[in-house]
């Protein structure tokens, strides 16, 4: 192991992965949509039968499965912005949120809502800077 990966120098932290395939999440921008289905995740590489899951910053590919009738029953990509298991930072601090929670993206990144509702965690705002634009809260 090199030296730089030992002080984690241009290396992403590791992240405890709380969002499976499959879970529900709240929607928390005004795009239209309320409630999304997780059903991948973007450069999850995994081992054989296990589910992909992701984590707060990741983005993934979800099902509108509650919103306004244009939004519905869409697939679309979000960034994940909160995630109710706790996950620890850098400098040992145990992170966790009321919710999980996620923000409606283009493929390429760029918010499609134009604002948050509640706080968007650190590493999320720090990876993605369209949702730290439009953010209210960052914790």
């Amino acid at each position: 192991m090199s030296k730089a990966r030992k002080r984690g120098l241009g290396v992403r932290f590791k992240i405890s992965r709380g969002i499976p395939v499959g879970a529900v999440v709240k929607c928390a921008d005004n795009s239209g949509a309320k409630e999304l289905t997780i059903i991948g995740v973007i450069g999850y590489k995994g081992r054989l039968r296990r589910l992909p899951s992701a984590a707060v910053g990741d983005m993934v590919v979800a099902s509108v499965t509650k919103g306004t009738p244009t939004m519905r029953r869409q697939i679309v990509r979000a960034i994940i912005i909160r995630q109710r298991k706790p996950f620890r930072r850098p400098n040992g601090v145990w992170v966790a949120f009321e919710d999980n929670a996620a923000v409606v993206v283009s493929p390429e990144g760029d918010a499609k809502g134009s604002e948050i509702h509640g706080p968007v965690a650190k590493e999320a705002a720090e990876r993605w800077p369209s949702v730290a634009r439009i953010a209210s809260i960052v914790i």
